[in-house]
């Protein structure tokens, strides 16, 4: 979709001919298929690396487009937020050292990446959810001024008719209305392509479903959004809703989730998966560049079907099928998509590494796993593995096991056979996966981000302790060692960052609110349990309409406690953005003679700032 001069489909004269299209692209394929045309061998790998653009204090940048014109390299891309940019890999033949060639590629451009960076006053991130986003950068003023960004945002929320709704309970809850697709911009993948033997397509497909938990499990790195500890790889649900075209599960015919693991294991042949597609997904957009296939074929030539390929790019399955054209030979291949950004780029190759020599090593106990496990189990444990990570116990072989015994006594036995298969350089091969055994001995990136988010808000606020971690990762990320290797860090120790204090890296948002229609005397006997001495006040509506302070019931005494909180309150507030200085907090104090600011954006409360907080 990305090549393709997009725009939504809308009237029937269109929609009527893209459909033509690609029913001729089904045509054509089952044709190729038949015909022995798809390339067979050699087999070839790819991966599509995704990272974050940072400001200097490792907040989200705005300036993509800035930095891919300077890097003017073929190999970068646009994604759809303005502090996203991609890197697609050259293929690379799955032989000898493969694997390290795919590294030193991928090393060099993020090098080259990150030297454009520095011109611009940004800095690059691997990281599946950069930490320090907040709301405001999911709003429609950070999308990438690229028109197909855009026209594929129409086509969602037309689809839908209104605003996607997110839900992710963990640790913290996650409760947001969003009224564009500009929640996708929060996930940062390393998406992994291998080619598959046409003739095995449908038998790897479902192989690669079932490995799914487990390889999850392991490299889940996206334990926190907005500030909140939520699943272990967040992404997997963040997806799912953002660009749920769905107002509800139960409308007819799409009763899946454009971004889904599935319903069943897949039969018949690669065709027959693009059908049920399309017939479950209806057509979003269109293109003016679409060709004939069928007479393509006819002349002889090779048909890059891209009505097909149009429409496949709007449906996101975990395990994506693919159909591509290089050097002028048709391919399949299987896109794992689930995997995340980072932390080091040392550890996202281990990943692919640990994945390939899986879809590689299905041994002959696991051939035909469709008849062999229940693909509810598979499908619970990919949603188990995104929320618990390495604690997950998987049901495997009719059995529960517990992610590290499984990685440990087959998944990784069965990596190795399945890379010797295909004579990857030994070097490669202990090289890349004593790094998951080191992993799942010791912790993942989500373990690890967890533990020290945890660790340091003992002595800093939320804000201040995500701004932390993000400079420590960004630090280490292309060093060789990897997060299994990362401990309990002192941010105080070889950190730089440039902070330029704002009242967000301070403000307390833990704070008890009361209603204007409150008892006063409840409200002063809350305010004495729990020594506080601001209370913010909201209406009905949840606005902040005054402040109650430990002042204000000195005044009163010990009367007319009957009375209500808005009958004492203080009304006429001086308030504060989120965004401003910390010094015009501390110059509003001094000047107004108060100790407490509520920080407000419109009239909604985020938090509030004392003098105790300065």
């Amino acid at each position: 979709m990305g090549h393709l001069d997009v725009k939504q489909l809308k009237n029937p004269k269109d929609k009527a001919l893209y459909i033509h299209h690609l029913v001729r692209d089904l045509e054509a394929l089952d044709i190729m298929l038949k015909n022995d045309l798809i390339e067979k061998e050699p087999i070839r790998i790819g991966a599509e690396q995704e990272f974050c653009i940072t400001t200097n204090q490792f907040f989200p940048n705005n300036n993509n487009l800035d930095i891919l014109e300077a890097i003017n390299d073929e190999h970068f891309t646009t994604e759809i937020g303005k502090y996203n940019l991609e890197i697609n890999s050259d293929p690379i033949i799955l032989s000898g050292n493969c694997f390290s060639s795919l590294q030193n590629q991928l090393s060099t451009l993020l090098k080259k990446a990150k030297e454009i960076a520095n011109t611009k006053d940004s800095k690059i991130l691997l990281t599946g959810i950069l930490p320090t986003l907040r709301l405001k950068h999911i709003s429609e003023n950070y999308m990438t001024d690229v028109s197909r960004y855009h026209v594929l945002n129409n086509a969602l929320k037309n689809s839908r008719r209104e605003c996607f709704n997110i839900n992710i309970k963990g640790v913290n809850e996650l409760n947001l209305i969003h009224d564009s697709v500009m929640l996708e911009a929060c996930n940062t993948s390393f998406q992994t392509h291998l080619q598959i033997h046409p003739d095995e397509f449908v038998e790897k497909y479902n192989w690669a479903q079932a490995i799914s938990g487990p390889v999850l499990s392991s490299c889940a790195n996206s334990p926190i959004l907005f500030g909140r500890e939520l699943w272990a790889e967040t992404r997997i649900a963040l997806f799912t809703q953002s660009i749920d075209t769905r107002a509800n599960s139960f409308i007819y015919n799409e009763k899946q989730s454009r971004v889904s693991f599935g319903t069943d294991w897949e039969s018949g042949s690669v065709s027959d998966i693009f059908r049920d597609h399309i017939s479950i997904f209806r057509s979003l957009l269109t293109s003016d560049e679409h060709d004939d296939s069928l007479e393509q074929l006819e002349r002889g030539e090779i048909p890059k079907l891209r009505a097909l390929q149009l429409h496949n790019g709007t449906v996101y399955k975990w395990n994506r099928v693919c159909y591509g054209v290089g050097g002028g030979k048709p391919h399949l291949r299987i896109e794992c998509r689930y995997i995340p950004s980072g932390p080091t780029l040392l550890d996202e190759i281990a990943n692919m590494v640990f994945w390939v020599g899986l879809m590689l090593g299905q041994s002959e106990k696991y051939k035909d796993i469709h008849k062999k496990m229940d693909f509810k189990d598979i499908k619970s444990n990919f949603f188990k593995a995104a929320r618990n990570g390495m604690e997950t116990q998987f049901k495997w072989n009719g059995k529960l096991i517990s992610a590290k015994d499984l990685i440990m006594d087959e998944f990784l036995p069965m990596a190795y056979d399945g890379l010797r298969s295909v004579q990857i350089a030994e070097d490669d091969i202990n090289r890349y996966l004593t790094i998951i055994k080191h992993r799942t001995i010791s912790h993942n990136g989500a373990q690890w981000m967890v533990e020290n988010f945890r660790n340091l808000q003992k002595t800093k606020t939320n804000f201040e302790a995500l701004q932390n971690i993000t400079a420590f990762m960004y630090k280490h990320q292309l060093e060789e060692k990897t997060v299994d290797q990362w401990g309990i860090f002192n941010p105080d120790e070889n950190l730089k960052i440039d902070i330029s204090r704002i009242v967000k890296h301070n403000m307390n948002t833990k704070m008890l609110l009361v209603d204007q229609n409150d008892s006063l005397e409840l409200v002063s006997n809350i305010m004495k349990w729990k020594k506080i001495h601001h209370l913010p006040v909201i209406n009905k509506k949840k606005q902040l309409t005054g402040l109650l302070t430990w002042t204000d019931l000195i005044k009163l005494g010990n009367k007319d406690l009957h009375l209500r909180v808005k009958d004492v309150m203080t009304r006429n507030l001086i308030t504060i953005s989120q965004e401003s200085p910390l010094d015009k907090a501390k110059r509003l104090m001094k000047k107004h003679n108060i100790n407490c600011l509520p920080v407000v954006r419109n009239k909604e409360l985020l938090g509030i700032i004392t003098s105790n907080d300065l």
